[in-house]
């Protein structure tokens, strides 16, 4: 298995001085308590940006304060090509969470949440700020557990005309959607540029929201036989889309 992953706020030459970093705070008490990681092991240290290094612990000390020394070499990740960018309808309780959880997993790139006219849920004052950031907090815990060094973006919520801008300016552009003759896996796609995907709400997507987005540039599109969840529908197209496009080659 791969070294486990922890996040620091900055990783630069200036932030391994002597090749040695103290990881603290919710981090390190992770790394302690929970990963119970002792001298010798080895661990990633990434800013979630797509820069990283690996190094071995020096020491476990307390309850919440790991030393990692041997980071001779900061290392950085280029951004995957093509780009694929999810915009997700806001599903009913924590299957949001779920979303990003497992398109984060799988490896997509950018998470938009979007208020469709359908969605029974709905992001207002300050629940909508509490539940962008649980996305937020899903993304980069997923992105950890993924050892991904490079995580989602997840986007402030947008509404049906700002995903169509959004469509409008993409290489490729699809929304999953049970009027598509094409399937998805059969498709031709870019190999570089943005490819962006939108996944309807359990209401679906309304007539009014697919001309809108149809005037963008985005076609509709099958994914199989059976019907998935909106929790599920973005990951399994996002598998879809990697594998296409060589990233999972």
């Amino acid at each position: 298995m791969t070294a486990p992953v922890f996040v620091v706020d900055a990783l630069g030459p200036g932030g391994l001085l002597g090749g040695e970093y103290v990881l603290d705070g919710p981090e390190g008490r992770h790394a302690v308590s929970v990963k119970r990681l002792r001298a010798g092991e080895d661990v990633v240290l990434t800013d979630g940006r797509g820069r990283w290094a690996e190094g071995v612990v020096k020491a476990a000390e307390g309850k919440d304060r790991l030393v990692v020394t041997d980071l001779e070499t900061v290392h950085e990740e280029p951004p995957h090509q093509p780009r694929i960018t999810v915009v997700q309808a806001l599903p009913k309780g924590d299957r949001g969470e779920l979303a990003v959880e497992t398109m984060t997993e799988v490896g997509v790139d950018a998470i938009v949440p979007w208020a469709a006219s359908r969605c029974i849920t709905q992001w207002k004052g300050d629940r909508g700020l509490k539940a962008l950031g649980k996305w937020r907090a899903t993304a980069r815990e997923a992105g950890k557990q993924s050892r991904r060094v490079r995580f989602p973006d997840v986007a402030d919520a947008a509404t049906s005309k700002q995903v169509a801008s959004l469509l409008a300016d993409a290489d490729f552009a699809a929304v999953l959607h049970e009027s598509g003759e094409e399937p998805l896996a059969a498709t031709e796609l870019p190999t570089s540029g943005d490819i962006v995907l939108v996944v309807g709400p359990e209401g679906g997507v309304s007539p009014e929201e697919l001309a809108l987005f149809a005037e963008a540039g985005a076609r509709p599109y099958r994914l199989g036989r059976s019907v998935l969840r909106t929790s599920t529908a973005g990951t399994a197209a996002t598998a879809v889309l990697l594998a296409r496009t060589g990233r999972w080659s």
